[in-house]
C-alpha cells in the first residue's frame, strides 16, 4: 500500500485524484513527502494526490480531514499530538477531543472536515447524535461534506433536509492497492484544475462546481443496513427491536440498529432533486465472478477476463461507467448482462445488517427477507 504502487493501480481503476489516508502518521508523513511532488495537490508517476486523514473522537465519532500541504499536515499533527496515545500506532489515531475541538484545529490549519461513514453504527456521527451542531457546535457550518458510507446512498440520506446543503462523497477505506478493492466507490468532481483550492470549490459547491456523479454500492449490500442480530441471521423491524429490548429471542444476541432505520428516524424531508446521480456499482472483479459463479473475485479466471477489459478499454471505471453494452459483450457476454443491471438498477440482494455484508443474487432472482413478526404464531394458533 505504499504510493508507487497506489500510482500505478489507480489508473487501471480509472481513478485521477486519490486520497493519501493516514497524512498525520510520522512514518507515512514521511514516506508522502518521499514519494510525492508539487504543492496542494501532488503527483506521483502521473496520478494525483490529496493529502488526507481520518480520526476517531473521543465520542467514537470517526472524522475525515482534507489538507492542503505538508506544512499544515504537520502542524495539525503537533496540535493533535499531546491529545492522542497512538498517532503513531495507528493510521486512525483516536483523539481526547469532541468533533468541535478538532474542527477548531483543522480549520486553522486551512484544512476540511466532515464525518466518516456517517450512518454506520458504533462510529458514525448519527450513531451518536442527531445533527451536526451536535457534534460540531459552533463550527457545524464549516462543515461541508459527509462520507455515506457502504450502507447509505444519496437517495436515503437526502430524507434528512439539514444535509441538502452537504456534499456526499461515495468512497472508502482500501484494504488492498489493487482495483478489487481501492476505489470500490468515487466520486465525479468538477475541477477547474488540480489545486487544492479547486478541490476544495468543488467539495463546497462554489460558483457552480460540485460533485457530478457519486459511483457506489448498494446499500443493501453494506453490513449495516438493515437491523438485525449480530450473532445469526435475524431480521428485525425497528418496532420489534425496541420491544425486544435489542436482544434476540432466538439466540440472544444483541440486534443491532440498521442504517436504513435510522435514517428513518431522523427523516424529515422527500428528498433533494438538485443532488448529483447516484450509480450503484461493484468492483468489476466481483462483477465478473458474480456473472460466472466464481467464488473468488482474484481467482487467475477472473483476472484473465478482468484484464481483456482493461486492455480494450483502459481502465476499469471507463467499464462500470461509460462502455456500451455492445462493446462489453464482445469481451464477456455474462458480464456485459450484470453491468447492465446494475445501471438499470435492476439487481436483488440478501441484504446485510448486524456486521454481515449483503449477499448479490443472481440475476431474476428476488430476496426474500422474513421479520420475527411474520414467524410469530397468533393467539388462536395456541
Amino acid at each position: 500500500m505504499e504510493i508507487p504502487l497506489l500510482a500505478r493501480q489507480s489508473k487501471l481503476k480509472g481513478i485521477g485524484l486519490l486520497a493519501t489516508g493516514d497524512c498525520i502518521h510520522r512514518k507515512w508523513l514521511d514516506h508522502l513527502k518521499e514519494s510525492l511532488e508539487g504543492e496542494g495537490i501532488y503527483e506521483h508517476g502521473g496520478m494525483k494526490f490529496v493529502l488526507q486523514t481520518e480520526v476517531q473522537d473521543k465520542n467514537a465519532v470517526h472524522q475525515i480531514i482534507f489538507l492542503p500541504s505538508f506544512s499544515k499536515a504537520e502542524e495539525l499533527r503537533e496540535k493533535l499530538m499531546r491529545h492522542s496515545s497512538n498517532i503513531d500506532a495507528d493510521g486512525r489515531p483516536w483523539l481526547k477531543l469532541n468533533g468541535e475541538e478538532i474542527a477548531e484545529k483543522v480549520l486553522e490549519c486551512g484544512g476540511m472536515i466532515g464525518p466518516a461513514h456517517a450512518f454506520t453504527p458504533y462510529f458514525g456521527i448519527f450513531a451518536h447524535f442527531n445533527k451536526l451542531a451536535d457534534c460540531y457546535g459552533k463550527y457545524a457550518k464549516n462543515v461541508h461534506f459527509m462520507e455515506l458510507g457502504l450502507s447509505a446512498d444519496s437517495l436515503m440520506a437526502d430524507h434528512i433536509s439539514e444535509l441538502h446543503r452537504v456534499a456526499f462523497l461515495s468512497n472508502s477505506d482500501s484494504h488492498s492497492p489493487y482495483p478489487v478493492r481501492l476505489a470500490r466507490e468515487f466520486n465525479v468532481l468538477e475541477m477547474e484544475d488540480f489545486t487544492f483550492n479547486s478541490f476544495r470549490k468543488s467539495i463546497e459547491r462554489e460558483g457552480g462546481k460540485g460533485i457530478k456523479l457519486n459511483c457506489g454500492f448498494f446499500p443493501q449490500h453494506g453490513k449495516y443496513y438493515m437491523t438485525r442480530c449480530k450473532n445469526c441471521p435475524s431480521y428485525f423491524t425497528l418496532e420489534e427491536a425496541v420491544n425486544l429490548n435489542w436482544k434476540c429471542p432466538k439466540c440472544k444476541g444483541q440486534i443491532k440498529k440498521g442504517v436504513v432505520d435510522r435514517i428513518k428516524e431522523l427523516s424529515d424531508s422527500e428528498g433533494n432533486p438538485n443532488r448529483a446521480k447516484y450509480i450503484h456499482s461493484f468492483p468489476l472483479a466481483e462483477i465478473i465472478a458474480v456473472a460466472h459463479g466464481i467464488e473468488n473475485p482474484s481467482s487467475v479466471r477472473v483476472s484473465r477476463i478482468w484484464q481483456s477489459f482493461i486492455e480494450k478499454f483502459g481502465n476499469e471505471i471507463a467499464v462500470l461507467i461509460n462502455a456500451s453494452i455492445g462493446d462489453i459483450e464482445k469481451i464477456d457476454g455474462l458480464t456485459a448482462e450484470y453491468v447492465q443491471a446494475f445501471r438499470e438498477d435492476n439487481i436483488e440482494h440478501v441484504p446485510g445488517g448486524g456486521g454481515v455484508y449483503g449477499k448479490l443474487l443472481p440475476l431474476g432472482k428476488k430476496a426474500e427477507v422474513s421479520f420475527l413478526k411474520k414467524e410469530q404464531k397468533s393467539l388462536m394458533e395456541f
